[in-house]
């Protein structure tokens, strides 16, 4: 029966429904009524996606040359290789069609390629051959359909990528060689996000895990490459026995750095329409006139006799004892005669500084000094000396440029926003501000607490052979130690200590300043150090040499040492590493830490304190700069007083602001108005040597045989991009801190502030700033 059932057609309707009770014949057949038959349809999640076809075409590479060019390097400033216009021109052709250019369709992916090439790698040249390019190319495909791209906001969600070299720092996560926060979010609860959070859990306790002490030697060397209009890095190793030609590209490198700063100034921006106007300088210091300003290169000046032009060069002196101004075309003899400077008593003009000079072409028929050699350029002809004078009328500083106008912001690159050129560019090795500048930022802000303080405490001319300068600074480590009673403790992230460490030149000769002597000061001050134990295992210290430390005061007796110059040797510091070991070891022993422990650092002249990464940044140095700028600065003429002198200081006034006086020194017993003279003259000094070193973009301004550099290693004295803040221990200037363009530039003064008198012995001095608020402030205490 079961059988002959099995047999029938599927249409037939049995006679009997009810099922056989044996269990060696199946259930009958049960029939679906052929009008009561649906076709089984796929889940609308399961239906495949439903692609217009596109017609593919073969798209020369020339003809997107163009569209490529206005999209990488015009909007996104990347540069575009040969094999990457061929493998954008064989995708588009491939997967646009016929309407790549009329639809609009290549345009789109050429933003979208390019948004997802600065987001997941630092380079600025797009390379077509490597794996980069393909794996962006690759994710794009799936995501097209009828030549355009779907779900564009999840494509920098499919997978992290970095194409970049990895970024191996001592003491700092390594910023782009593990996928990011904002990658990580397309994987759900993964266990690479949970290892990723692990580890920045684990990152995020202290905020001083952060920071990084970058010495010179240490700095990555960047060449501006005038073709390309960007930062390369070096190839070539430095060396403290470089080739000769390598003191000329100094020069070189300073004068174009600061040349295509200038050009992206706005005052030399060509408006659309405007009348032909001479180019002058302000009285504010910058160069503001309606019209577009024009730099003139000097060796276009011949045949022009009587003309008014703008030169841009640097200050030198002539063979016959005159000044020059020279460029990267020649060199022309200045007169300055009857020039003025801008500002008025508001800055420091010294051979070796680039300048911009305002002023007419005198033209003569002889010149003792033709032909001979330009600074920045050769002899003869183009680079030699031409004939005639320049008669300046006004002379000022290049403009200066804030550091987020140089950089930028990481939220500019997550909108798409082009920016500047510069905010790919890794200038110190912690990373970009394209790459890593919104991530720092979060971070910064989780441990940057606004109701505790981040402060860093700066002391400077901590002469250990005077009594004195001990004592002092047992006075400050005391206001930075918390008492037994807080329950909540805040100590400083870190203790930056500058030299000289000793009065005198140490191992040159001089009586009382040996080698054995030298040592036993260190020793000294760490029987000081170790009476902070708490202190010492909750901080950083840094030690800054100067130039009557070992090795270099040994043949230079006291001497301007070249610069960089390298730390304090081992030899005479190993009982304060021993303190701060053993501080560490009394404090945190065995148990769980909670925080980092103490350190001490001992680093080159000048360094770079860097802290999350790119957010912040401090350039110190340990040098005389007044007094050198005092002795070879130029001295103008005084004008005749006009009425609109007094307007013009006052809106010199308001162009730097001051965070804190500068000096809380006690007064002197004077007529009140006396000391209000004294403390309005340091104020201008203090903002002269500010605005100085800040409109160079260099520590050091001056020719060579006025400070030595070593050649390889004068890019480490650069302020370009401007950093957060700048320490210039100056013993000649006054103690001040002030606020130039973004910038905090401290001066802490000798920490011995008893100025030799005996009722003031105890006396402290330093500058404490705080890195969360980039505000800085002189502190005195007894």
């Amino acid at each position: 029966m079961a059988t002959t059932r099995r047999s029938e057609k599927p249409s037939a309707v049995p006679q009997n429904l009810i099922p056989s009770s044996s269990p060696a014949f199946g259930t009958p057949v049960h029939p679906i009524h052929p009008r009561r038959t649906a076709p089984i349809r796929a889940p609308p999640s399961l239906k495949p996606p439903v692609r217009a076809t596109v017609l593919p075409i073969e798209l020369p590479p020339a003809t997107l040359r163009p569209l490529a060019f206005r999209t990488f390097t015009k909007k996104h400033n990347l540069t575009l290789t040969s094999s990457a216009l061929s493998a954008l021109a064989s995708f588009i052709g491939k997967h646009c069609g016929a309407g790549w250019r009329e639809e609009g369709l290549a345009e789109k992916v050429l933003e979208e390629v390019a948004k997802i090439w600065k987001k997941e790698s630092g380079q600025v040249i797009v390379e077509g051959d490597g794996e980069s390019l393909k794996s962006i190319l690759k994710m794009l495909e799936g995501s097209m359909s009828g030549g355009r791209i779907v779900n564009a906001s999840n494509l920098s969600r499919h997978g992290s990528f970095n194409f970049s070299p990895d970024i191996n720092t001592k003491g700092m996560p390594s910023f782009e060689s593990r996928p990011s926060m904002d990658h990580n979010a397309s994987f759900g609860i993964s266990n690479l996000e949970v290892e990723d959070k692990d580890e920045e859990d684990d990152l995020l306790k202290d905020p001083r895990e952060w920071m990084k002490v970058i010495g010179a030697f240490e700095q990555p060397k960047l060449v501006y490459n005038v073709s390309k209009k960007h930062f390369d890095k070096s190839t070539t190793k430095p060396s403290l026995f470089p080739n000769p030609s390598h003191k000329t590209e100094l020069f070189r490198q300073r004068y174009h750095v600061v040349h295509q700063r200038i050009l992206r100034n706005e005052t030399f921006q060509a408006p659309t329409f405007s009348a032909s106007r001479s180019a002058t300088l302000s009285r504010t210091g910058s160069i503001a006139i309606p019209g577009a300003n024009t730099i003139t290169p000097i060796a276009n000046l011949l045949g022009r006799n009587g003309s008014t032009h703008l030169l841009l060069g640097m200050i030198t002196i002539a063979p016959t004892g005159t000044l020059a101004l020279s460029d990267l075309t020649g060199t022309i003899a200045l007169d300055l005669q009857h020039a003025r400077p801008i500002p008025e008593d508001g800055t420091y003009f010294a051979p070796g500084m680039i300048v911009l000079v305002d002023g007419s072409y005198e033209e003569n028929c002889g010149d003792p000094t033709a032909g001979s050699t330009s600074t920045l350029g050769g002899t003869g002809g183009i680079g030699g000396t031409i004939g005639g004078k320049f008669v300046g009328f006004s002379v000022g500083h290049p403009p200066c440029e804030r550091r987020s106008t140089t950089l930028g912001g990481a939220d500019d690159a997550e909108k798409g926003v082009g920016g500047p050129a510069f905010g790919w560019t890794d200038f110190l090795g912690t990373g970009s501000e394209r790459a890593t500048g919104s991530r720092m930022n979060r971070i910064a802000s989780k441990l940057l607490l606004p109701d505790k303080a981040h402060n860093v405490v700066i002391a400077s001319d901590l002469h250990l052979d005077i009594p004195s300068t001990l004592t002092a600074l047992r006075t400050l480590l005391r206001t930075y130690s918390p008492a037994a009673s807080d329950a909540q403790p805040v100590y400083p992230l870190a203790i930056v200590l500058m030299g000289n460490f000793s009065s005198k030149a140490s191992l040159a000769g001089v009586p009382g300043a040996g080698s054995i002597e030298y040592k036993e000061h260190f020793d000294a001050l760490a029987s000081v150090l170790s009476e902070f134990t708490q202190l010492l295992a909750h901080t950083s210290l840094v030690f800054v040499p100067g130039d009557n430390d070992a090795w270099p005061s040994a043949f230079s007796a006291g001497a301007a040492t070249p610069l960089p110059r390298k730390q304090i040797p081992d030899l005479f510091t190993n009982r304060i590493r021993r303190a701060v070991r053993e501080a560490n070891n009394e404090v945190w022993g065995s148990g769980k830490k909670s925080g980092k422990e103490g350190e001490v650092v001992w680093t080159s002249n000048p360094s770079r304190l860097t802290w999350f990464g790119v957010k912040g940044e401090m350039a110190i140095l340990r040098d005389d700069v007044m007094g050198r700028l005092h002795r070879t600065s130029i001295r103008f003429n005084k004008p005749e007083a006009d009425a609109d002198e007094d307007v013009e200081m006052a809106e010199l006034e308001g162009e730097m602001d001051v965070d804190a006086p500068p000096t809380q020194l006690e007064p002197t017993p004077a007529p009140k108005q006396q000391t209000q003279e004294q403390i309005d003259t340091d104020t201008l000094t203090a903002r002269a040597l500010t605005r100085t070193l800040l409109s160079q973009s260099h520590l050091s301004p001056f020719p060579l045989s006025v400070r030595p550099l070593h050649w390889d290693y004068a890019h480490t004295l650069n302020l370009y991009p401007l950093p957060t803040s700048v320490v210039i221990a100056d013993s000649e200037a006054p103690a001040f801190v002030v606020k130039y363009c973004g910038c905090t530039v401290m001066n802490p003064g000798p920490i011995d502030g008893s100025d030799g008198r005996r009722g003031r012995e105890g006396r402290a001095r330093w500058v404490e700033f705080d890195v969360r608020s980039n505000i800085g402030v002189v502190r005195t205490e007894e």
